[in-house]
């Protein structure tokens, strides 16, 4: 099977030679006339409020419900309106004399009327005023008095007082649009000014035309504007993370006078012979099926890992549990390195670190540098201590060194963890994927790869985890470089280096002191607290640490698993940088109404060529199966050595792991009902979910191995102590927002180190004998206890 798979791999590199990227264009533009409102239609403007489009006239208003306008009316609406923010929700009006703003008032439907409630005036006087609206606030900027750009944001539900914001260096502003955290100004010279939270004010890309009416944000990064040019009024994208504008579809028939957000595009009235017309266009993405090549690919990978599964089913069929839970403790360093890799990078690799590169730099990567530098460390300090120990469940140290109670509070959390902070996302990255590529549903994509997953997990063990493992780095590997090869060839390598160097896409350090940002500091306290301190507390990994037949192959994995995980890194980072240069250079590819996670995926389907896809496909596979498999195990041994036969003595060794078995299929449905529960949401960016959850259900526990590993004094009272206390810690530090998320997790790991330690003075030291357990043991420690066949709980 392998043979095949390597010879369709071969095929789909002579296609990537051969075939040239199709040129389909993602984005289909449909359009749809509805009735137009009566009266007077000289000086129309379109709002929407509570979903509700609205016509305003010289002398009535009027209201779209079920496709029909009907008469509405009016109170408390100024006379001189100067202009009109609004989005698909919430509409707001500018007011003033002679052609000055001086007040603001939002617009309601109370009693069968649209109502005009007054917000607080504005701070000066504003020329030239537009507006628009942030999720929770609206902004409105322009000209004052001596000529200098003001700009202004009023909390929406609060509605207090208005502050004021950096404005953009000059210019008259003719429009205002705001998008995820960004603002975008356009000037009456056509230019464009944006600003993002890391950079401030950028000089954007000139207006391909005049701007008629107001933009309106779509998808999450994207602006939607219709700009009057010498061909005619066209609808356009402009993106605020590649800078570049787009034309959707034909130019639009008739005059355009107004627009306003509706649905996945715009409302738009206009003059087409001296009468007025309405109609919308609705953007919708384009998704092509598989081809047979591809879907040979995937079928052969799949069937492939579900005959490794088999296989060693087979071999384990009557064993001992620790065939199931370790392979017997007679898997290579090599494989059991390769193994922590594939465990450790997921679809949350394969997807959403491209996607977070593409969206901003290279920031996050330090996090990866900051990570092999403390390997080194637990390689040659922390690994020789727990191996020694010939532990199956690492949360039977914690037993061990502290107390029962302690070793299943932390097993807990950590399964909820996986649980609820990892498996879902891993699961849900690549169905919407595949999603996003094809038309296929993307539940029945969480379906099958759940599923197939699930089967050679609970079948094959350990053994069959870490084999298919060393195959999936294989697969993902080649579809990475296929990828990244590919844009290069399209556009050619110096464009990427180019549009790379002009945008500082391949900024990594940041020395900022803010919290709220992601700083070298913040990666390296990160690094010191998750993996100098705290690396035992991850059973994915140290299950294949103490997979290994001796303490000098358990050290030998670290380090192999160190020397793949920076170059990896980069690999995944090149792929969102090549990424924004090829949809810099080629905008119309990319379709507005994607999420930003669905970038890679869009590509893959878009541009690539048959063979291609299924090959990349078949590695973002790999990816979530690795992690997926990895996580499955793990659980299901905690499940059976820290709980099932703790509080079911007497088990045999086929009741152990036929408890292990189903527990595995109950952890992996439990994670395929959290992907369908994710792929109903609209997340910004899955790679920031998972390091909150990863903070907030992660930390507290895992300063117990630094209690336990470095420190004689600490006692299991105190530790207790610390994980409650920095659970409620983190948690009250994530409800206000009050430091970016990256800094949870070492946060959560220092309150409970720090509280843990200093409570542990207020009760008396431990009593038992702590040799082996701690760092300062003697180099020949007796191991605490042999939970190869079958484990024996620690009292």
């Amino acid at each position: 099977m392998t043979l095949r798979l390597l010879a369709l791999t071969l095929l789909g590199a002579l296609l990537f030679q051969a075939a040239p990227a199709a040129a389909k264009q993602p984005t289909e533009i449909e359009a749809a006339a509805f009735p137009a409102p009566s009266g007077d239609r000289g000086n129309l403007s379109l709002a929407a409020i509570d979903g509700f489009p609205v016509a305003l006239g010289r002398d009535r208003a009027q209201i779209l419900r079920h496709g029909i306008w009907s008469a509405i009316g009016t109170r408390d609406i100024p006379s001189k309106t100067l202009a009109l923010v609004s989005d698909s929700r919430r509409s707001a009006i500018l007011s003033g004399a002679d052609g000055v703003a001086t007040a603001a008032a939002a617009l309601t439907l109370a009693n069968g009327a649209i109502v005009a409630k007054p917000l607080p005036d504005l701070p000066v006087p504003l020329h030239s005023a537009v507006g628009a609206f942030q999720p929770d606030a609206l902004l409105v900027a322009g000209v004052s008095e001596d000529g200098a750009p003001r700009l202004f944001r009023l909390a929406w539900a609060q509605s207090a007082r208005w502050q004021a914001l950096a404005p953009w260096p000059g210019g008259v502003p003719v429009a205002l649009a705001a998008q995820n955290r960004g603002i975008a100004v356009t000037l009456a010279d056509q230019q464009q000014w944006r600003w993002l939270p890391a950079g401030g004010w950028r000089r954007g890309a000139t207006t391909p035309g005049t701007v008629v009416g107001a933009p309106r944000a779509i998808g999450q990064a994207y602006l939607l504007y219709l700009l009057r040019g010498p061909g005619g009024t066209h609808l356009y994208s402009y993106s605020m993370i590649t800078d570049a504008w787009a034309p959707l579809g034909a130019a639009l028939p008739g005059e355009p006078l107004a627009a306003v957000s509706h649905g996945e595009g715009l409302l738009i009235a206009s003059r087409r012979n001296g009468a007025l017309a309405v109609s919308t266009l609705t953007l919708r993405f384009n998704r092509e099926p598989l081809g047979l090549i591809d879907w040979a690919i995937i079928t052969a990978y799949l069937f492939a890992m579900l005959g490794i599964g088999l296989a060693f089913y087979r071999r384990a069929k009557g064993g001992p549990s620790s065939e199931f839970f370790l392979g017997s403790r007679a898997i290579p360093a090599w494989a059991a390195g390769v193994s922590m890799f594939a465990g450790s990078i997921s679809s949350i690799s394969y997807l959403a670190v491209p996607a977070k590169a593409f969206e901003t730099d290279w920031q996050y990567i330090m996090s990866k540098i900051a990570t092999v530098c403390g390997l080194m460390f637990v390689a040659l300090v922390v690994v020789p201590v727990f191996r020694r120990l010939n532990l199956v469940s690492v949360f039977n140290y914690l037993e061990a060194r502290f107390h029962p109670a302690i070793r299943m509070l932390s097993s807990a959390l950590w399964i909820c963890m996986q649980i609820g902070g990892r498996m879902g996302i891993v699961l849900f990255l690549p169905a919407m994927a595949i999603g996003t590529i094809t038309d296929t549903n993307i539940v029945a994509c969480i379906l099958i790869v759940g599923l197939f997953t699930i089967v050679y997990t609970a079948l094959g063990g350990m053994r069959a985890v870490v084999w298919t493992d060393v195959f999936q780095v294989l697969v993902l590997t080649a579809g990475a470089f296929f990828a990244i090869g590919f844009v290069i060839y399209q556009i050619g390598f110096g464009n990427v280096v180019d549009t790379a160097t002009a945008f500082d896409k391949t900024r990594m350090l940041n020395f900022s002191f803010d919290v709220t940002q992601p700083t070298v500091w913040a990666f390296l306290v990160l690094a010191l607290f998750d993996v100098v301190l705290t690396f035992p507390k991850d059973q994915v990994l140290m299950q294949r640490v103490l997979a290994t037949p001796s303490e000098k192959e358990a050290k030998r994995s670290v380090w192999l698993f160190a020397l793949i995980l920076l170059p990896s890194a980069f690999m995944f980072y090149i792929i969102g940088t090549v990424l924004f240069a090829y949809y810099r250079a080629r905008p119309e590819q990319l379709s507005p109404t994607l999420p930003i996670d669905a970038v890679f995926p869009a590509f893959i389907g878009t541009e690539l060529p048959p063979g291609i896809v299924g090959l990349i496909i078949a590695g973002l596979i790999a990816a979530a199966m690795g992690t997926l498999s990895g996580i499955i195990n793990s659980v299901a041994t905690l499940l059976s050595v820290d709980f099932y036969e703790r509080l079911v003595p007497g088990r045999s060794e086929r009741q152990i792991v036929r408890f292990a078995e189903w527990a595995s299929v109950g952890v992996g449905l439990v994670g395929i009902a959290i992907a369908i529960v994710l792929s109903r949401l609209d997340i910004h960016s899955l790679l920031d979910l998972t390091i909150e959850l990863f903070g907030l259900l992660g930390g507290a526990c895992a300063g117990a191995y630094t209690l336990g590993l470095f420190t004689r004094r600490a006692n299991w009272q105190g530790v207790a102590i610390g994980i409650v206390a920095a659970s409620i810690i983190t948690f009250v530090v994530w409800w206000f927002g009050l430091v970016h998320p990256y800094l949870y997790l070492a946060l959560a790991i220092a309150s409970s180190i720090v509280i843990g330690y200093l409570t542990s003075y207020l009760f008396p030291p431990p009593s038992h004998s702590l040799e082996g357990l701690t760092i300062y043991s003697r180099r020949r420690a007796r191991a605490v206890s042999d939970e190869a066949a079958p484990s024996i709980p620690v009292s």
